[in-house]
Order: C-alpha cells, then sequence, then structure tokens
C-alpha cells in the first residue's frame, strides 16, 4: 500500500478538480479492481473512453502525473517521519467523515500524526468566534468536560478563541482531541512541539487534508471548518460572532443536512448571532450543555425550539407503530416534506432504526430492545 500514497497524492493534490470527481475516480477504480497506479499508468483513450474524463481533467491529470517523483520523495519523508497517509478507501479513514460529507466533499487522502484509533471514536466540535465573551470560554469548557467523562474526542480547528479553550479543557479533563489544520501537517512544526507530550501520549490526534507543505492561510482556514464539523457526530456552538462568518456558514450547512447542532442560548443583552441560528432551527443549550425551553429560557429536559418540537412529534408517532416515511408525512401534514427529506431526517435520528426493506418503515430502537430476542 506504501507505493500507492505516490499516487493518492498525485490524485488528491490535482489542482483544478473538484473533489467529487475525485472520488468518482477512486470509486470507478474499485469498481474495474485496479490500483491508482494502475489508472495513472493507464492511456489517455482508456481515460477517456472508461471513465470519462474531458480533455481538460487529462491535461490537470496529465500535470499531476509529471509531479509523481516529487510525491514519491515526499511520501516516503512522510512515512519516516512518522506521519500516518489515510486514503479514503482505507479502514482507519473516519466513518463519520465519510458519511457526514459523502462523495461530494469527502477529502480523498488524509495526513495525521498521532492516534489513529479516535479517528473511529464517538466525537463532538464545539465551534465558534476567535474573538469571544467569558461565557462562551466557560461554555465550551462545559461540554470538552462533559466529552471527557462521556469518553468523546472533542473536534478542534487550533485557532484562538474556542476552538484552541477546546483542545484544552479537554486534555485538562483527562479527555482526548482531534486537532484538524488549516495548513500543510509539515509546517505545524511549533505546534507538535507544543502538543508532542499528548500526541505521544495517545490524548492528540492532528489531521489536515493539504499538501503537506501548504502554509497557513485564511482560505485554507474557511476550506478546513467543513472538515471540522464533517469530523463530529454532535456541534456544539459556543459564539457565532455574526451572519457572515466561518461559523455561522458551518451551522447553516449542518441544518440544511438536518444534523444535530446546539447552540449556547444568549442572554438578552449579547451581540451575537447565537439567537439567529436557534430561529433557523439550532437546539438551543444551557451554560451548561442541557437543553433549553424557548418561552422560558430555562433548562429542561424537553426542548421546544421548532427543530426539536418536529422530532417530539415524530416520536411520539413512532412510539405507538411502525410508520413508513410518507405515513409520518400524511399524519403530521408536512406538506412541504418529500419522502426522501424525512427518509433521510429520520436516519440522522439516534432513537429511530428503520425495519425491512419496501416499504421501508422505521420505529424506536427501545421498541425493538424490549422486543422478545431468542438469544
Amino acid at each position: 500500500m506504501e507505493q500507492e500514497y505516490t499516487y493518492w497524492m498525485a490524485l488528491a493534490h490535482t489542482e483544478r478538480m473538484r473533489t467529487a470527481r475525485k472520488n468518482e475516480i477512486i470509486v470507478q477504480c474499485y469498481e474495474r479492481s485496479i490500483t491508482l497506479s494502475d489508472f495513472f499508468h493507464c492511456e489517455e483513450t482508456v481515460w477517456r473512453k472508461d471513465f470519462q474524463l474531458t480533455p481538460e481533467e487529462i491535461g490537470w491529470l496529465d500535470a499531476s502525473k509529471k509531479d509523481l517523483p516529487n510525491y514519491a520523495f515526499e511520501a516516503e519523508n512522510l512515512l519516516e517521519q512518522g506521519y500516518s497517509l489515510i486514503p479514503i478507501l482505507s479502514s482507519d479513514y473516519p466513518k463519520t467523515l465519510k458519511q457526514n460529507l459523502k462523495k461530494t466533499y469527502a477529502p480523498p487522502l488524509l495526513y495525521a500524526k498521532g492516534n489513529l484509533q479516535l479517528l473511529q471514536t464517538d466525537s463532538l466540535a464545539i465551534v465558534g468566534s476567535r474573538q469571544t465573551g467569558t461565557l462562551s470560554l466557560q461554555f465550551t469548557d462545559n461540554i470538552a468536560k462533559q466529552a471527557a467523562a462521556q469518553n468523546k474526542v472533542v473536534v478542534s480547528g487550533y485557532a484562538k478563541g474556542v476552538d484552541k479553550q477546546a483542545l484544552d479543557s479537554a486534555l485538562k479533563y483527562g479527555g482526548k482531541s482531534i486537532v484538524v489544520l488549516p495548513q500543510g501537517i509539515i509546517t505545524f512544526s511549533s505546534g507538535f512541539k507544543a502538543l508532542y507530550k499528548d500526541i505521544i501520549a495517545g490524548n492528540v490526534l492532528v489531521v489536515s487534508t493539504f499538501h503537506p507543505k501548504a502554509p497557513w492561510s485564511a482560505g485554507l482556514a474557511m476550506a478546513r471548518n467543513p472538515i471540522i464539523y464533517g469530523m463530529a457526530q454532535d456541534i456544539y456552538v459556543a459564539e457565532a460572532a455574526d451572519s457572515k462568518g466561518g461559523t455561522w456558514a458551518g451551522v447553516i450547512d449542518g441544518l440544511r443536512k438536518m444534523r444535530r447542532i446546539y447552540v449556547r442560548n444568549p442572554l438578552p443583552n449579547e451581540k451575537n448571532a447565537n439567537h439567529l441560528l436557534i430561529e433557523k432551527g439550532a437546539i438551543p443549550v444551557s451554560l451548561q450543555g442541557e437543553t433549553c425551553k424557548e418561552e422560558k429560557k430555562a433548562c429542561v429536559s424537553e426542548p421546544a425550539s421548532p427543530y426539536e418540537s418536529l422530532e417530539e412529534r415524530i416520536k411520539k408517532l413512532l412510539k405507538r407503530q411502525a410508520l413508513t416515511s410518507k405515513e409520518i408525512i400524511e399524519r403530521l401534514a408536512l406538506s412541504s416534506w418529500t419522502t426522501r427529506k424525512m427518509t433521510d431526517y429520520l436516519k440522522q435520528m439516534p432513537d429511530i432504526v428503520a425495519r425491512g426493506k419496501s416499504p421501508l418503515k422505521f420505529t424506536m430502537k427501545e421498541a425493538i430492545d424490549n422486543e422478545p430476542k431468542l438469544f
């Protein structure tokens, strides 16, 4: 496999080619039972006929093909220095990232250093602004403490403010963290020095999706944010400064994908965009991370935001009987919902499971657990 890393790097860093197209090529190679090295050594006629590559795409890949000697040297150098290269087909590749970003956005190749087992551990991300207040930092500390107690990995971007607090608090309470870089993994030398003891102890894993020698840039920082969200099963928002920044964009994208996103319920006099995210469907939580009843701004066990109320209504239906997506839509009078949208929504809910094949019916997990079993 190590000999293949050269070709994985060449494809991953083919300039101008979209991630989705790169992953399509990987899938086609997999279906044909050929390696990426086989692919790069194909004739152009094969690229055109079998892989349906356009002349423009062939030109981009030819440019990467010329860099194969450099990639071979870089791959060998990375391995000698203790870095790991994780292709999307590897069993080490995080399943959560692949599930959340799908083929369209999941990076074909990850660079990592540290405890790779953290990629398969339950995880959450705590996100927020670089310039943030005391309440947001306290919230971050509280959530990180809970994550450590629950053996969940905290995903962090290593930026100042909420990101750095999330990492520091996770380690302070004996937890673990994944650091997602906005730069190449080789250029993070000062960070590796600071995190050396925790990396050796298996408490920290550093990950990058960019060319190993890429320097930090604002553009890479923005491109890195979806990876943070993608690696996390749950997302907690300490503070969104406004409706234009990276935190806002990430949360809105997550809500469109019907992900569960928790936002710190702001005080009336706070000047941030937290309340706007709650209005758009994020789940309001207290400073301690408990879900909040919107009317009284107090913490209760039953959320009352529009996003949660729909979830509760669905659960009440499914506690009585198993239903198809179409039946749920009809019973709740959700005229604007499609069957596909409801099915995707139900699959994101951890308390609900699918049964049968056609038609697919959904029920509460507890109903399955309580059924008599032969063994």
